[in-house]
C-alpha cells in the first residue's frame, strides 16, 4: 500500500479513477481502490466518486472491502443522501458465512453517523450481539455504545442494553470485557443504571478477569471500583481475586488494581487484613518507576493520592524516589512533592541530603522548589526543624542570587511556624538585602524586619532602604512595608515618626491600588483614634501556619481515588472541571471533518469568548472589527500617544484626592502623634459586571467609565474565583464613537485565589479611534468593544459609554455662541427633511414623527 504513496498523481484524476472502479478487472479496480483512499489520505476531495466507491462494495475480496468501508466511513457524513445506497449491502454483509465479514459490516454501520443508516442497523445488529461466533459478538457489543452515541433512545426502545447485561454471563472473556466496556460507557453518556452490579455478575467478572486482555482487565477493574460490596466478608474475597493482577507487566492494570484495593480497605476493618494489602501495593508501585518517563509521571501524580489516602504504603521506599541526573524536569519536580510526603524522623537526614544536592542544580525552577521543599520539612517535622533551618542558612551562605532568596522565604514561614526561636538567622539575611529583586522575598523579609523590629538595632534603617524605591515595588511588597513601618511604629515610635507619617502619605496620596491606600487609611484612623486598639490589633498574635503537605481536601481526594489511572487523577481535579460531557459527545466522531476558522482572529473568538444569555453586557465579538484590539501586547497606539501631549493630559491626571475637611476636622489625636491629619478613605461603589466568573474562567471583571472632578478614566475591579493565581492582565478597546482609547497601559499585580484588584487607567480622546459607523449589534453606536487578555484566557465583551461620563455637569453655553457654533458646522454633517402630516398643536404626534424620521435615517 505504502508503494502508492509515491506516486501521488495528478489532481483531477478523478475521471480516469472513476472509468477504473469501473472496471472488470479485478486487479485493476483494486489499485483503483487504493488510489482513491490514497487521495482520500492526502486531503484530496474525492467524494465525487462516492458512487462508483460504492458499487466496488460486493467484491469478495476482502482487502478492497475494508478499503471501501474506510471510504464510507469517512465520507458519509457529508453524502447521507449516497451513504443510503449503501445499507443494503451492510445488510447483506452482516448476514455473510464469513465471520470477520460480518464484525466488519456491524462495526462499519456503527462508524457512521447517518441517523438513516443507524435505524437500518437495528436488526442486524440484533443478530450480531447473539451471533454464534465471539468475535462478531464482541464487535457488535462496542457497535451498541457508538449507536447509543448517534440515538440513545433507540438503543432503549430496542432494548440492547438488556441484552448487554445477557452478556455479562457469556463464556468468552473478550466478549464479557467488550460488553462491560460498552456498559460502562452508556453509563457515563447519560444511562447512570445501565450497568447494575450485583453479587452474581460481580462474580461472573472475577471469573473471567485472568482470562481477558489486558485492556479488557482494565475495563472490569474499573468496573469493579465502583461496586460496594455487601458486608466485609465479600470486600475481602474480592480483595483476594484481584490481588494478583499488581504483579501485572501494564501499569495501566496495576493502577487499575490499586485503585480497587484502596477503595475496598475502606469497608474491611480488620487491622492486620489492611496492612496486609496495603504492604502489597507497595512493591508494584515501586516497579512503575522503572519505566519510561511519561508513565513514570503519571505514576507520581497517582502516589501522592494513595500515599495522602495510605500515608504508610511507601514509607520504607524513599530512595526510589531520589531524582536521577536524566530524569526530565516534570519527573523531578513531581519526586520533590513525593518526598516530602515520604519524610519521617527516621529518614529526614536522607531527603534533606538529596534537597541539599539538588540546591546545587543548575535549573532554577528545581533549584527553589528544592528549597522550599526543605521549608515543608520543616513545618512538617517539628523535631528536624533545627536541622532544617541550619541547611538553609547553609545555603544562603553560597551567596547564589536565586537560592538565597528562596531561602528567605522559606524562613519567613519557618518563623510563622515556630515563632521566637530561630532568630539568631536574621543577621545571615540582614546581609543579603542588596542582592534581594525577587517581589516575594522582598516581602518575605520587610516581613521579617517589621516582626522583630524590636530585636533589629537598624530596622529603621533597613526600612528606609525599601522605601526609596516603594513606588517600583509590587502591590505585596507595598502592603508588607505599610504594615512593616506600622509594626516599627508601635514598637519604637521615637525612630519611626517621621517614617511612618511618610509611608501613610505615599499610600494614601500617591498610590493608585485600592487595596494598598485602604490599608492605609485603616491604618491611619486607627492610630489616630486609639493607638492602643491600632497595638493590639496590628501586633496580635498571628495563628502559626500548619502543614501544606496534604493539599487536597478529603472529599475531592475520594473522587481523585475513585478516579485513579485516569485523567482526573493526573489533573488532580473532578473529570467535570475539564470535560463538558456534552461537547465530549458531539466531537466523538474520529472521522468528522472540523470546520477551519478563516482567521486566527476567528479562532480566539470561538475558542475563547464565551456565550451569554440575550441582554447581558458580555457579547461575542468575533464578527465585529477587532483586529486593532488584539495587538494586546501593545495595547497603547502611537496614536494615542501622541494624543497624551494635547490639552486633555491635565483632564486625565488621576491623582489621589486630597483630603476632604470632614476629615481635617477629625482624629485630633493623629495631629499629635504623627504631625498630621488624618484622610477619609475613598468610597467605593459596585461596579457594573462585564465579565462572569463562569464566562472567564474564574477571572470575574466589573468595571465603568467614570468622570471624578473633571478626570476621565474607566474604573475596573478583577476578582479571581478560580484556584490559580491570575495574572499577565491586558486590556484594550476597540474604536468608537467618542474615540475614546486608554492614555498608559494597564498595570495590574497578580491577583491571588479569592483575592480582587481595582484600578483606575486613564482615558484619553484618540481621533484615529474614532468610528462613526456603529459595530454588529450595537445600532445606536454608544457601545465600545473591549478585550481582555490573561493566563485564563482572551475574552471579548461590550460596555457603554454613557453620556453623563462624557459632559461636564454644569456646563451651559450662551445662545449667541450656540448658534454660532451650529452655523459653523460643515455641511456634509447636517441631514434636512420636511415634516408635514400632522397638526402642529399637538406635541405627541410630533414627538412620535421625530423618531420615525431619526430611524429612517439610520
Amino acid at each position: 500500500m505504502s508503494n502508492y504513496f509515491k506516486d501521488q498523481g495528478k489532481r483531477g484524476e478523478n475521471a480516469e479513477l472513476q472509468e477504473e472502479l469501473a472496471s472488470t478487472d479485478k486487479n485493476k479496480k483494486r489499485d483503483a481502490v487504493k488510489k482513491v483512499i490514497r487521495d482520500m489520505t492526502l486531503g484530496k476531495d474525492v467524494a465525487g466518486l462516492f458512487t462508483a466507491v460504492v458499487n466496488c462494495m460486493m467484491t469478495p475480496n476482502l482487502e478492497v472491502r475494508k478499503l471501501v468501508y474506510l471510504y464510507l466511513i469517512n465520507y458519509a457524513k457529508t453524502q447521507p443522501d449516497l451513504a443510503i445506497m449503501a445499507v443494503n449491502g451492510f445488510v447483506k454483509d452482516c448476514g455473510d458465512p464469513n465471520p470477520i465479514i460480518r464484525a466488519l459490516a456491524v462495526r462499519t454501520m456503527g462508524c457512521i453517523r447517518v441517523q438513516q443508516i443507524s435505524e437500518s442497523l437495528c436488526e442486524p445488529l440484533r443478530r450480531a450481539l447473539k451471533d454464534s461466533d465471539p468475535y462478531v459478538r464482541k464487535t457488535a457489543a462496542i457497535c451498541v455504545a457508538k449507536l447509543y452515541e448517534i440515538s440513545p433512545d433507540l438503543v432503549t426502545d430496542q432494548g440492547f442494553i438488556d441484552t448487554l447485561n445477557d452478556m455479562l454471563g457469556d463464556g468468552n472473556p473478550m466478549v464479557v470485557s467488550n460488553a462491560v466496556a460498552a456498559l460502562a460507557e452508556i453509563s457515563v453518556r447519560g444511562t447512570p443504571k445501565a450497568l447494575v452490579l450485583k453479587n452474581s455478575t460481580v462474580t461472573k467478572l472475577l471469573n473471567v478477569l485472568n482470562e481477558c486482555s489486558e485492556w479488557g482487565q482494565v475495563f472490569i477493574l474499573d468496573v469493579l471500583s465502583s461496586y460496594t460490596p455487601s458486608d466485609k466478608t465479600e470486600a475481602v474475597n474480592i480483595l483476594e481475586r484481584v490481588k494478583p493482577r499488581l504483579q501485572h507487566a501494564n501499569s495501566a492494570v496495576v493502577l487499575s488494581t490499586t485503585k480497587v484495593i484502596v477503595k475496598l480497605l475502606d469497608i474491611v476493618t480488620d487491622s492486620e487484613v489492611v496492612r496486609t494489602y496495603v504492604k502489597a501495593l507497595g512493591p508494584p508501585l515501586v516497579t512503575l518507576m522503572s519505566n519510561e518517563a511519561e508513565i513514570q509521571y503519571v505514576a507520581l501524580r497517582n502516589i501522592i493520592l494513595i500515599c495522602q489516602k495510605r500515608p504508610s504504603v511507601l514509607s520504607n521506599e524513599v530512595k526510589v524516589f531520589f531524582c536521577k541526573y536524566n530524569d526530565p524536569i516534570y519527573v523531578k519536580m513531581e519526586k520533590l512533592d513525593v518526598l516530602v510526603m515520604l519524610a519521617n524522623e527516621n529518614n529526614i537526614e536522607q531527603v534533606l541530603m538529596e534537597f541539599m544536592e539538588y540546591a546545587t542544580e543548575i535549573d532554577c525552577e528545581f533549584v527553589c522548589k528544592a528549597v522550599r521543599c526543605i521549608g515543608r520539612c520543616a513545618i512538617k517535622l517539628q523535631g528536624a526543624a533545627e536541622r532544617c533551618v541550619n541547611v538553609l542558612v547553609t545555603l544562603i551562605q553560597t551567596k547564589v542570587n536565586y537560592v538565597v532568596q528562596e531561602a528567605i522565604i522559606v524562613i519567613r514561614d519557618i518563623f510563622r511556624k515556630y515563632p521566637n526561636k530561630y532568630e539568631s538567622v536574621i543577621g545571615t539575611l540582614c546581609e543579603n538585602l542588596d542582592t534581594l529583586d525577587n517581589s516575594e522575598a522582598k516581602a518575605s523579609m520587610v516581613w521579617i524586619i517589621g516582626e522583630y523590629a524590636e530585636r533589629i538595632d537598624n530596622a529603621g534603617e533597613l526600612l528606609d532602604g525599601f522605601l526609596e524605591s516603594f513606588s517600583e515595588e509590587t502591590t505585596a511588597v507595598q502592603l508588607q512595608l505599610l504594615t512593616a513601618t506600622v509594626k516599627l511604629f508601635l514598637k519604637r515610635p521615637q525612630i519611626a515618626q517621621e517614617m511612618v507619617k511618610r509611608v501613610l502619605a505615599l499610600v494614601t496620596h500617591e498610590s493608585d491600588n485600592p487595596d494598598v491606600r485602604d490599608r492605609g487609611y485603616m491604618y491611619w484612623r486607627l492610630l489616630s483614634t486609639n493607638p492602643e486598639a491600632a497595638k493590639a490589633i496590628v501586633l496580635a498574635d498571628k495563628p502559626t501556619i500548619e502543614d501544606d503537605t496534604n493539599l487536597i481536601e478529603a472529599a475531592l481526594l475520594e473522587d481523585l481515588i475513585g478516579n485513579l489511572s485516569n485523567l482526573a487523577s493526573v489533573y488532580h481535579k473532578r473529570p467535570t472541571a475539564f470535560i463538558d460531557r456534552k461537547k465530549a459527545n458531539d466531537s466523538m466522531d474520529d472521522y468528522e471533518e472540523a470546520e477551519e476558522p478563516d482567521s486566527a482572529q476567528a479562532t480566539a473568538s470561538e475558542t475563547r469568548a464565551q456565550e451569554h444569555p440575550q441582554g447581558s453586557r458580555e457579547q461575542e465579538s468575533a464578527k465585529a472589527p477587532v483586529v486593532d484590539m488584539l495587538m494586546l501586547d501593545d495595547p497603547v497606539a502611537p496614536a494615542t500617544q501622541a494624543v497624551r501631549e494635547t490639552k486633555l493630559d491635565d483632564l486625565l491626571s488621576l491623582d489621589a484626592p486630597a483630603p476632604t475637611q470632614s476629615a481635617r476636622s477629625q482624629g485630633a489625636d493623629l495631629l499629635d502623634m504623627l504631625g498630621g491629619p488624618s484622610p477619609a478613605p475613598a468610597s467605593s461603589g459596585q461596579l457594573p459586571t462585564l465579565l462572569a466568573a463562569d464566562k472567564g474562567n474564574g477571572m470575574e471583571m466589573h468595571g465603568a467609565i467614570k468622570q471624578v472632578n473633571g478626570q476621565l478614566g474607566y474604573e475596573l475591579e478583577f476578582k479571581n474565583v478560580s484556584s490559580t493565581v491570575l495574572n499577565g492582565i491586558n486590556f484594550q478597546m476597540n474604536k468608537n464613537l467618542v474615540g475614546l482609547a486608554l492614555k498608559a497601559p494597564l498595570q495590574t499585580p497578580d491577583v491571588p485565589p479569592g483575592g480582587s484588584h481595582r484600578v483606575t487607567v486613564a482615558l484619553a480622546s484618540d481621533p484615529s479611534k474614532i468610528e462613526v459607523k456603529p459595530h454588529a449589534g450595537n445600532a445606536g453606536g454608544n457601545v465600545v468593544q473591549l478585550a481582555v487578555k490573561s493566563n485564563l484566557g482572551v475574552f471579548y465583551l461590550t460596555d457603554s459609554i454613557e453620556l453623563a461620563a462624557m459632559t461636564t455637569p454644569g456646563f451651559s453655553l450662551a445662545p449667541n455662541v450656540y448658534m454660532s457654533t451650529w452655523q459653523n458646522l460643515p455641511a456634509e454633517n447636517q441631514t434636512v427633511k420636511d415634516l408635514s402630516g400632522f397638526p402642529m398643536n399637538k406635541p405627541n404626534a410630533i414627538e412620535q414623527a421625530l423618531q420615525v424620521d431619526e430611524e429612517e435615517m439610520r
